[in-house]
């Protein structure tokens, strides 16, 4: 089942107009997020961020908060799932052809959820390769990279690249050159003084939510850390790396372009996962009701 504007339908009956903004221009922001035994995993901090997207492109969400959480729920419920991924999507909304925002009056208002797969074990047990790719992160000023927005096609054509190089994931740099961040994740690398070290905001990069929980439990286990501007040889030369989002948590990298960086996950890599879902358990925990 599926949540369309005000109520839920079939998947095959879940239609919209081929003049939705969303579809003609990608106008339009959306959110994914993780349930685990029927509890969204920091559904507060992905509502509050999705409000903010619409915000910065002068979209007005056509529900409250309080809504969205209600009708994700229904949603999910409709669905008898436990353990999955939703995607809430709104779209600018159905109108004549144009880029005037003004053209269209109600936005489109989605929400799919979907039964979450595990990731292969051996991806958490040997890591996976990662490419760095030539097509660079969106120039900030241009898009700015805190809207999580549908226009995605920076993104697709990095993924292009990465599967030409049979990677598991694209790292794009941004116009300066230095490492900005995944196709759907961010990135961490554990240098050889033991810090982990990410790019930082003003590199080009969306603030997810995965990695503030990970910088906070490195604080927690007296880590230090350091966000900042880094090349790919800071990449090349690190003890450990691995990509975080929503779905994949913590995920070891194996390999950075033609350069070895472990033959297993490493010691801090597993012990910030084991954290990160002791904290998906305390959530869980606290929210149950």
């Amino acid at each position: 089942m599926i949540y369309l504007n005000n109520k839920l339908v079939p998947e095959n009956k879940a239609l919209i107009s081929v003049f939705d903004h969303g579809f003609l221009y990608g106008d339009g922001i959306y959110e994914t997020l993780r349930i685990y035994k029927g509890v969204i995993f920091k559904l507060e901090e992905h509502v509050h961020r999705l409000f903010r997207s619409a915000e910065m492109i002068g979209l007005k969400i056509p529900k409250s908060a309080k809504e969205i959480t209600k009708a994700v729920y229904k949603t999910v419920k409709s669905n008898r799932q436990s353990e999955a991924v939703v995607r809430i999507t709104i779209s600018r909304g159905t109108g004549p052809l144009g880029l005037d925002p003004s053209l269209c009056t109600i936005p489109t208002f989605v929400i799919m959820s979907h039964a979450f797969r595990n990731y292969p074990a051996k991806y958490y047990d040997k890591g996976v390769p990662v490419s760095i790719v030539n097509t660079r992160r969106n120039y900030g000023p241009a898009l700015d990279p805190r809207i999580k927005s549908l226009n995605f096609l920076n993104n697709v054509l990095a993924k292009i690249e990465a599967k030409g190089n049979a990677s598991h994931e694209a790292l794009m740099m941004n116009y300066q050159g230095y490492v900005a961040e995944g196709t759907v994740s961010n990135v961490f690398f554990i240098n050889r003084n033991g810090v982990l070290c990410t790019p930082g905001l003003k590199v080009g990069i969306l603030d997810g939510i995965t990695r503030s929980i990970i910088l906070n439990i490195a604080g927690e286990l007296k880590i230090k850390t350091k966000e900042g501007c880094f090349r790919r040889n800071d990449l090349y030369n690190a003890e450990e790396v691995f990509l975080t989002n929503t779905s994949m948590e913590v995920m070891p990298v194996t390999c950075v372009d033609d350069v070895r960086i472990g033959r297993k996950a490493g010691n801090l890599t597993g012990l910030i996962h084991i954290k990160y879902k002791e904290k998906v358990a305390e959530y869980i925990g606290d929210h149950k009701s």
